[in-house]
């Protein structure tokens, strides 16, 4: 029986198989090589919708609730905790079961297959700073993938999976950095055969810069750090930055639609120095645009990092209104990201026992390892190293396709 490759994603989700001796990458959508790991729970037509369509439904302004970076979600409480979805209690865990659920269908329709095994990647640390969590966010998904059908799952480490499929000869850094942690596989590959010496990671990602940016250049349009009166005194203390953070972070942004947080940002608005950025937080809460903030964030961000005028468009808010992020402001966000990446690929040397130059080539993988803040961090410590970047957004699903026929 066929078994599925599948590495699901804290942005985007691939499925794979072997075909003719070689990977193939099961098209989720149409000329589409992943899917964005996204659901809207659609309440006119009181139905689940997915990927590309579910992100559609939201920037169209449809009535219903966003879902993304639900992988970030795993071993935290939030992941245990339900929640009303249409008719249905359920929790996040639910949830992601049926996004799975629905790769395993579209993945069986278009091949042909039966899928009741799979092997899932998974970061080599979904949580770096807590062990439990770690291994409780593995027990979660795990829960997901029976509850989305499949009667085996099999997890590889993301990295150790995109080593397989990578070209190149020699000592191999593997530099994976997705949407929600950075990981990192040193191997070495002779005449085709690979080799893993060590594998180790972070819990730093896409999201996590996307976050930054936005406290940085968004939010402060809506109020951060402006000032509100005591109505009691002269007295002024700054909006609480919970509700900021919150409302940056893309696993985050679908709870804080809540009305008495409305009434609340209501009463700073009587209270602020400057009403005016606190009228567009109330008004991002009550017509839901948490989320267009968050892709126009993104957008900017992928701008600033081509050389062009990274432009955070947010006239879904306020008519003209924009903020900028050049590329001095994007590395100055990012420069304590991509130390703390920096320090982890060298971890994973050390645990080989391998020297910075001992690295033949550093080969990046997932799409936030294009930034040129984590790119030139690790050229810098590893000088002596070609670099490639080849097959960023699929190599992991062609290592796991290959491991689960193996």
């Amino acid at each position: 029986m066929a078994r599925l490759g599948l590495d699901f994603g804290t942005s985007n989700t691939a499925a794979g198989v072997m075909a003719g001796g070689k990977p193939f990458v099961i098209p989720l959508e149409p000329d589409a090589q992943t899917l964005p790991t996204a659901v809207f729970v659609d309440f006119a037509d009181r139905r689940f919708v997915y990927g590309t369509d579910a992100a559609r439904a939201m920037m169209d302004g449809q009535e219903g609730r966003f879902l993304r970076a639900l992988k970030s979600i795993l071993g935290t409480p939030l992941a245990q905790e339900k929640r009303q979805f249409l008719n249905e209690q359920l929790t996040l865990i639910e949830v992601i079961a049926r996004f799975l659920s629905e790769i395993k269908s579209r993945s069986e329709s278009f091949t042909g297959l039966s899928f009741d095994t799979v092997l899932s990647g998974r970061p080599v640390r979904f949580h770096s700073e807590d062990a439990a969590r770690d291994t409780q966010a593995e027990l979660d998904l795990r829960a997901a993938y029976d509850l989305a059908g499949f009667k085996q799952v099999d997890f590889l480490p993301e990295p150790e999976a995109a080593a397989l499929s990578v070209a190149g000869q020699g000592r191999l850094l593997i530099v994976d950095i997705g949407g929600g942690t950075s990981d990192f596989t040193l191997c070495d590959r002779v005449d085709g055969h690979t080799h893993v010496l060590a594998s180790t990671g972070v819990r730093i990602g896409g999201t996590d810069f996307d976050r930054q940016l936005s406290l940085q250049h968004a939010m402060p349009l809506l109020g951060a750090e402006t000032g509100i009166g005591d109505p009691f005194s002269k007295a002024l203390h700054r909006a609480p930055r919970a509700l900021f953070h919150d409302l940056a972070s893309w696993e985050k942004i679908a709870f804080v639609y809540d009305p008495a947080t409305l009434r609340e940002v209501r009463r700073w608005v009587r209270l602020a120095q400057d009403s005016l950025p606190f009228e567009r937080l109330a008004e991002v809460l009550d017509m839901h645009l948490g989320h267009d903030i968050a892709y126009a964030v993104e957008a900017g961000k992928i701008a600033a990092n081509a050389g062009g005028a990274g432009q955070v468009d947010l006239t879904v808010v306020e008519k003209g209104l924009e903020a900028q992020i050049g590329q001095g402001a994007l590395r100055d966000a990012l420069e304590s990201y991509a130390q703390q990446i920096g320090e982890c690929a060298l971890e994973t040397l050390a645990l080989a026992g391998c020297t910075p130059e001992q690295v033949d080539e550093i080969v990046f993988v997932g799409g936030s390892s294009l930034l040129g803040a984590v790119q030139d961090r690790m050229r810098g410590l590893l000088p002596a190293a070609k670099t490639e970047t080849a097959e960023v957004f699929t190599a992991v699903v062609h290592g796991l396709a290959i491991a689960a026929e193996g």
